[in-house]
């Protein structure tokens, strides 16, 4: 049965707070992403297919991370386990200011990634705690923090960039400690929400973790698959749609400004969904829309050989991002037991890290044996595929998932 949100019978964590952590952590980690590439090409002379090789690194990384974190949570104190994750983070970075050379960066962004993965995984889980608010409000609120911070981070290192790497780097742990306090002072009460957990769900000395109905599993794996799938396509927008346009005669800097639209859209629509969180029927629909706008970018893409048209094909590929990627979360924590939200949000960060890890190397290789234009077409109908398998699962499975709150 759903619970009436407001109901907050405990002290909890305020949303604000998150926002607040999760805003800093995404400009902080904006400082580094960006110009990873190009510093370690430029700088350090390293090659293209070694920058690749270290960008896995990071994303598998990312990957372990998700799992460790979210099967801890279910099991452990969260309130450490944060800290010591955003603490690390903020050395890890200050010893990235101080050595920065080859190969100890591609040792800091590995951990930089294992990291990133664990904080992020912590951070929704623990937002699966609050019952103030909807999980599709709260979901959507994080989504907005993320991509402001993006917004933001991105903008200022491009102005950073020429004048002081080292700089870059310490501003970025210099972040990551404003988050550390924030946590040490507002995250205290998570504590005893999992105070109130283990009472719960205790069996003698052993904590029972609540397994996942069938039909909840059914639906939870095939989001995971259909979001691994989407990142394995939207990769290529990070990686090999940049030569593809500067083939076409499009200066790089125009490019560039494409992910400026990105996250100015992303902000601006998560922004909307916060005030009009009814826009969509229900979170499922609000999923099919943002696959659907996804499918329908690598469509226009087919087309597209000047600016105005690939900021068109942006445009509809961030209303995708901006409406599936949030509600994905906020469904499953819908679908988890209490006992295992950790898990599965934790596994969401895996799905989206495999698509991630494997992305540029599956469109390199459609790109080289069949070209841009092929590619485009497998995206869309890959994406479109998904949506097949999803409508009909949800129909057939809607009147019986066990919905927890």
């Amino acid at each position: 049965m759903r619970l009436a949100h407001g109901e907050n019978s405990r002290d909890e964590i305020k949303l604000r707070w998150l926002i607040v952590g999760e805003l800093f952590t995404w400009i902080g980690a904006s400082f580094i992403w960006p110009l990873t590439s190009v510093y370690l090409n430029k700088q350090l002379h390293i090659s293209l297919s070694m920058i690749g090789v270290v960008l896995f690194f990071n994303c598998a990384g990312n990957i372990l991370g998700s799992i460790i974190a979210g099967r801890l949570y279910d099991k452990m104190n969260p309130y450490p386990l944060i800290l010591w994750g955003v603490g690390l983070d903020a050395l890890v970075l200050f010893l990235l200011a101080a050595f920065h050379g080859w190969p100890e960066y591609w040792i800091w962004l590995t951990l930089t990634g294992f990291l990133g993965g664990w904080n992020g995984t912590l951070i929704n889980s623990i937002a699966t705690s609050l019952k103030k608010y909807p999980g599709r409000y709260v979901f959507n609120i994080l989504y907005f923090s993320q991509n402001l911070g993006v917004v933001t981070g991105t903008l200022i290192v491009g102005y950073l960039y020429d004048y002081s790497v080292t700089l870059l780097f310490v501003i970025a742990a210099l972040l990551f400690v404003v988050v550390f306090v924030n946590a040490v002072f507002n995250y205290r009460p998570i504590i005893t929400f999992h105070q109130e957990r283990l009472a719960k769900a205790k069996s003698g000395d052993k904590v029972k973790a609540e397994p996942m109905p069938k039909r909840n599993f059914i639906l939870t794996m095939t989001f995971f698959t259909t979001l691994a799938v989407t990142w394995l396509m939207y990769m290529n927008w990070e990686s090999n749609l940049s030569v593809y346009m500067v083939s076409l005669g499009i200066p790089f800097h125009l490019y560039s400004l494409l992910w400026t639209l990105n996250a100015t859209i992303i902000v601006i629509m998560q922004g909307i969904l916060a005030k009009f969180p009814r826009i969509f029927k229900n979170l499922f629909h609000q999923i099919i829309f943002g696959i659907c706008m996804f499918s329908l970018s690598f469509i226009t893409l087919v087309f597209a050989k000047d600016f105005f048209h690939f900021a068109l094909s942006m445009t509809i590929l961030t209303l995708g991002e901006s409406t599936a990627f949030p509600a994905i979360p906020a469904y499953v924590n819908d679908l988890s037991p209490l006992t295992s939200k950790g898990k599965y949000q934790g596994s969401i960060m895996v799905a989206s890290g495999i698509g991630r890890a494997f992305g540029p190397l599956f469109g390199g290789l459609v790109i080289d044996q069949a070209g841009y234009i092929p590619f485009f077409w497998v995206a869309a109908i890959v994406i479109a595929l998904m949506i097949i398998v999803m409508v009909p699962t949800y129909v057939h499975l809607r009147k019986n998932i066990t919905i927890y709150k």
